[in-house]
């Protein structure tokens, strides 16, 4: 049987995680969730642990000793998952924006083959994005026009963080030389898998701002994805 996995790093989730961990456990059983908890001053950690104690075969918690960033939380649970020998990796948000019950499709485009990256896309079909105000959506979407204008990737929503990969390709990229911790992250990793040569897929997803909790969103990870990604192109030009 096929192993999976969703990574969740959190900080400052205690009103989402529970909840959270509860609606992943109802999907499919073989399911499994790691989550990388960056030293939330709020008990996250804690109530991951309490939880644990009800699934202890499929609920994991890394803890970090400070906040580091989303990628580094990434690669640290995309290390973890695949010393285990993980099949299907996937990656989502703690705070609902990602809908627990869209992860069965992401997992059926890889489970028959469709593809080796999959992502569940706000901008596949329209703008498919609830309670955001227009700013951020404008800003969102003029970002990955931006993105694929400068990288020319084939997906529409390059910075999604609703993603999942087959081990092989995240074992194919180089993670020690990763250089995103914010946002950005999510359009390396989506271009060095394009860059290799794999498939990547969108499919639509309805994405819903936060209700709980605080958004993690700040001018220095949109700086970074902004100049950030033009290195990253011209890097690529001479990556063997």
């Amino acid at each position: 049987m096929d192993k999976s996995i969703v990574i969740i790093p959190t900080y400052n989730e205690a009103d989402n995680i529970a909840l959270m961990l509860a609606s992943l456990m109802r999907l499919w059983e073989s399911l499994a969730v790691l989550v990388v908890d960056d030293a939330s001053p709020d008990g996250t950690a804690d109530i991951v642990m309490e939880v644990i104690k009800e699934y202890p075969d499929r609920i994991f918690l890394e803890n970090r000793t400070e906040k580091k960033g989303l990628g580094p939380a990434y690669i640290h649970g995309f290390r973890w998952a695949l010393a285990r020998d993980y099949d299907y990796i996937f990656e989502m948000d703690a705070d609902f924006s990602h809908a627990p019950e869209d992860l069965n499709s992401l997992y059926n485009v890889l489970y028959n083959d469709q593809s080796d990256v999959v992502v569940g896309s706000r901008y596949v079909k329209g703008i498919q994005v609830v309670n955001w105000p227009l700013g951020r959506i404008l800003l969102s979407y003029f970002a990955s026009i931006y993105v694929r204008l400068i990288t020319s990737l084939p997906v529409k929503d390059t910075t999604a963080g609703f993603v999942g990969y087959k081990s092989q390709v995240l074992r194919t990229i180089d993670l020690d030389h990763i250089r995103f911790s914010g946002y950005a992250f999510q359009i390396e990793m989506k271009f060095k898998a394009w860059k290799k040569g794999f498939r990547l897929t969108e499919i639509p997803i309805v994405f819903t701002d936060r209700i709980r909790g605080v958004s993690k969103m700040n001018r220095s990870i949109i700086s970074e994805a902004i100049f950030g990604i033009i290195l990253m192109k011209i890097k690529s030009w001479y990556a063997k």
